[in-house]
């Protein structure tokens, strides 16, 4: 039951607007705005997602929803002249879901509602042409049986293909009316073995069972699993839109089609789409049968063409963005189904974006706005080579870019078992439907010898990023016998295949990969402004640069190493605010430590750690000089120490095996001894970090004197280091005092001895929790603070990245415990609230504290835009990942200063 009496369930067409999404779904509001505009859309109405909301949670529909719908269908029935189902000329209307965002294929649709025995002889008689009704009935039971009962769609597709064998023909259009009237009745047949119903002749039960079934899809596995791989919340609901149907099956003056105003794969102006004549909408979703390009449709129907082309320049004009619509042509008029601001590749997003605002129809902050992160990280995947040999199976739409390479698969359960076997696969499928979804996820890229770029493949595959060509009509694929043959040539389960998204192309075995040239360009191997110059480098360096003007929060990176610390600088890094020390002691130097954990006495101690300070040094000159005039954040030993020891199995049988030939070894029964003595069940939680520094004497401050003396000879080389020197995994202000001191003593030291005035900020990486609920008080010690987020998210939740990933973090993803992992995008709740009340905190303290992010949420697109509300100074991220935080930096700023965001 509802709580609000006089809550509004149901809006006609003619009430709502686009602004209404939450309320009205992207659909239903989308279907208002047409209206409003005064195109051409069948007369209908809308039931909230409110009404569903109360449907999941209550498991009945609102009490006042059955007369409001009532209302709407009278008022629609008036206005069509005609009730539904009735006998002699029957309305019929299609129930279709539509939620806030986008969903392809994922919720229930059910078409030609209120069709029965008795008003299908109506049906064909108004429209005098008897196969259109037939078909159209054949289609209502398969669909409902399917959507509504339940029931397996194999099983009437089954049906389908025997009847067009029987027939001896390959397309659904060659079969007759007493073809299709045997067809219902074997329909009715499986409906009534598998459902143990008949099938409804009621119009007005078939339609209240459909739109609970819409409902009940958006609880669907597949409308889940989309929604987790969207990030789309699971309380927003679906709404359910009742529109009067417009049949596109009516003769070859009739048809369907989808048309986007832009080229959705490139984002180039043109003419885009597919068109099937004598269909109706759901054939060319599906790709059961290959269209036309829409172009084609100025040849088959000028007049209907030149319509469209006009409607298409005013939705894009209004929506001031890429509009993917649909429409059906029944004899000659044309009707608009839906509208919505398309899905596209990053490609034409980065595109499209600026075309937008050369043609003045958006600004740059707009602009910004309609690209993200994620897009920016899928152009800077590597793409196939052009110049190496290959061999070409075929060839089909070019759906959705990329250089995919993969075994290649002939199911999605096959593609999701062999993924989590760490194998990549490549699926291959005539067509795919909404139960595909896991294995288009698991999959690298997406192969279909069916369906264009309107297909539920295609428009699939570039909502979640992944490579796809289809429609590769040569590919003869036989899901049964798990092969796909080209000309002759085999291709097996298990054979590599590469898919090129960009061009269409499908070869035979893997294809090598060469940088993209967004990789080019961030590199400064190719540049924006050359006369040769990339479109799309064009497009990214014009949004890239709008983004660094607008951006507050700064961009470093994690770099151990000048090479990484160069290549970070290339990709417009602010300098490194994070170092990791522990890498510069593998290899070789990893006996020095050796030495140095072994020392009995001091003056064994002293010799140890002289012999790693010239090297110490060495590191970090080199990374100065890298990073010259930028600041270098480096942090102290943080590892355990048992990272730089032998294993504790293999010394011990090194040990032994000595031991049983006489050949002892007294260096090795010492390690021996020591890894005993250190040896901890959870050595993350225990002896690292300052705890190192403060049981090993002498450590840290081996380390400080190392970038103390680096810092003088690049001064004096006319260099210009901005050392600062962080203190991990503090907990308490004492720990940090004590080795702050300690830390200026020698600094100190090598100021007098080189007599170069030294400026070392001296800071703390908070990653423990009471690190952040004690701020204010490490404030005291504390020039800066960065966030190791990683151990925070560990230490908050209680569990080990390294452990957990692999056992339960899939069953907590799958349950929506989690709806993203807490390591990929931070924890706003939990580990969220401590770093926004530590910067409160440790600014209460010390008003010029800098703050910054050092864990890798720092190249978390999400998470850099909390990183920004909160105040933080800078995210350091890995080289790779800057590009993508510099962008959402400057779309954090951007979406501060105009209120709006674009998902």
């Amino acid at each position: 039951m509802s709580e609000n009496k006089d809550q509004k369930f149901v809006y006609d067409f003619t009430e709502g607007n686009k602004e209404l999404k939450d309320l009205l779904g992207g659909k239903g509001a989308n279907l208002a705005e047409m209206t409003n505009l005064g195109l051409p859309v069948p007369p209908g109405f809308t039931i909230t997602t409110e009404a569903c909301k109360v449907y999941l949670e209550s498991g009945e529909e609102p009490a006042e929803l059955r007369d409001e719908v009532s209302a709407h269908l009278d008022a629609l029935e008036q206005t069509m002249g005609k009730k539904l189902g009735q006998a002699d000329n029957p309305l019929l209307v299609s129930v279709r879901s539509g939620a806030k965002f986008s969903m392809p294929g994922m919720m229930d649709t059910v078409l030609n509602i209120g069709l029965s025995d008795e008003s299908v002889a109506g049906l064909a008689q108004q429209a005098g042409d008897e196969r259109f009704a037939w078909d159209s009935y054949r289609r209502l039971i398969q669909m409902f049986g399917k959507t509504v009962l339940g029931v397996d769609g194999e099983l009437f597709e089954d049906a389908l293909d025997e009847a067009k064998a029987a027939k001896k023909v390959t397309v659904d259009t060659d079969l007759d009316a007493a073809d299709l009237k045997k067809l219902v009745k074997q329909f009715k047949k499986i409906v009534k073995a598998e459902a143990g119903r008949d099938f409804p002749q009621d119009p007005r039960e078939q339609m209240d069972l459909a739109i609970c079934s819409v409902f009940e899809s958006w609880n669907t596995d597949r409308a889940k699993l989309y929604r987790r791989q969207e990030r789309i919340p699971g309380d927003l609901g679906t709404a359910v839109n009742i529109c009067s149907m417009v049949f596109g099956n009516l003769g070859p003056d009739s048809g369907t089609g989808v048309a986007f105003t832009r080229d959705p794969a490139s984002g180039h102006q043109g003419v885009y789409g597919d068109y099937l004549q004598n269909a109706q909408g759901e054939d060319v979703v599906a790709g059961i049968r290959n269209t036309v390009p829409l172009a084609d449709l100025e040849s088959i129907d000028k007049k209907s063409y030149d319509q469209l082309m006009q409607i298409m320049e005013t939705l894009e004009n209004h929506y001031k963005d890429l509009c993917d619509i649909e429409f059906t042509i029944e004899r000659g008029q044309l009707w608009m189904l839906q509208t919505r601001v398309g899905k596209r590749t990053a490609g034409a997003a980065f595109r499209i974006a600026t075309q937008l605002v050369d043609q003045g129809l958006i600004d740059e902050a707009e602009a910004l706005q309609r690209v993200n992160g994620a897009q920016l990280a899928q152009l800077m995947f590597p793409r196939f080579d052009e110049k190496a040999k290959t061999e070409l199976l075929g060839r089909g739409i070019a759906a959705s870019p990329g250089a995919a390479v993969g075994k290649a698969v002939f199911d999605s359960y096959t593609a999701v078992k062999w993924s989590r076997s760490g194998e990549k696969v490549i699926l291959i499928r005539r067509e795919t439907n909404p139960d595909d979804l896991d294995g288009m996820i698991a999959a690298e890229g997406i192969l279909t010898s069916r369906g264009g770029k309107t297909s539920h493949a295609a428009v699939v595959a570039r909502g979640m990023g992944k490579t796809c060509v289809c429609g590769a009509e040569e590919l003869e694929v036989d899901t049964k016998r798990r092969r796909m043959t080209v000309n002759g040539t085999v291709i097996e389960e298990g054979d590599v295949v590469s898919v090129d998204g960009s061009t269409g192309r499908v070869y035979k075995g893997e294809v090598p990969v060469v940088p993209s040239p967004v990789v080019e360009y961030f590199e400064g191997r190719m540049h924006a402004g050359a006369d040769d110059a990339d479109e799309l480098v064009q497009a990214v360096h014009r949004i890239m640069a709008y983004a660094d003007r607008v951006r507050r929060l700064r961009v470093r990176a994690n770099a151990d190493n000048a090479e990484d610390a160069l290549r970070a600088r290339r990709f417009g890094a602010q300098g490194i605010g994070l170092c990791r020390t522990e890498h510069m002691f593998l290899g070789e130097r990893r006996e020095m430590v050796e030495k140095l954990i072994l020392a009995d006495t001091d003056d064994e101690r002293e010799e140890a750690l002289r012999a790693l300070l010239p090297q110490q040094k060495q590191d970090f000159v080199e990374l100065f000089e890298a990073m010259d005039g930028l600041p270098v954040t480096v942090r102290l030993l943080d590892p355990p120490l048992h990272e730089f020891l032998p294993d504790i199995t293999e010394l011990s049988v090194r040990v032994a095996l000595a031991e049983a030939r006489k050949d002892h070894n007294e260096n090795d029964l010492r390690l021996l001894q020591a890894v005993h003595r250190l040896h901890e069940q959870n050595p993350m939680l225990g002896l690292r970090g300052v705890r190192l520094g403060l049981v090993i004497p002498g450590l840290f401050t081996m380390q400080v004197r190392a970038i103390a003396e680096a810092a003088a000879q690049r001064i004096e080389a006319k260099g210009d280091p901005r050392a600062e020197i962080m203190i991990p995994l503090v907990g308490t202000v004492q720990e940090l005092e004590i080795v702050r001191e300690e830390a200026e003593q020698v600094i100190a030291e090598v100021r007098q001895q080189t007599g170069i005035d030294l400026k070392l900020a001296l800071g703390t990486m908070i990653e423990l929790p009471r690190a952040a609920l004690t701020a204010g008080q490490i404030a005291e010690a504390a020039e800066f603070f960065s966030f190791g987020t990683n151990d925070l998210t560990q230490t908050v939740w209680g569990f080990s990245r390294d452990d957990v990933e692999a056992s339960f973090f899939t069953a907590y993803l799958e349950k929506g415990i989690f709806g993203v992992s807490p390591f990929e995008t931070i924890d706003k709740d939990g580990v969220g609230s401590l770093v926004r009340s530590a910067v409160e905190a440790g600014r209460a303290t010390r008003p010029d504290l800098k703050l910054g992010v050092c864990g890798e949420h720092g190249g978390d697109p999400e998470s850099v835009h909390f990183f920004h509300e909160v105040g933080l100074d800078y995210v350091s991220c890995s080289p790779f990942r800057i590009p993508v935080a510099r962008l959402e930096a400057g779309r954090a700023a951007a979406v501060r200063s105009t209120g709006s965001d674009s998902r």
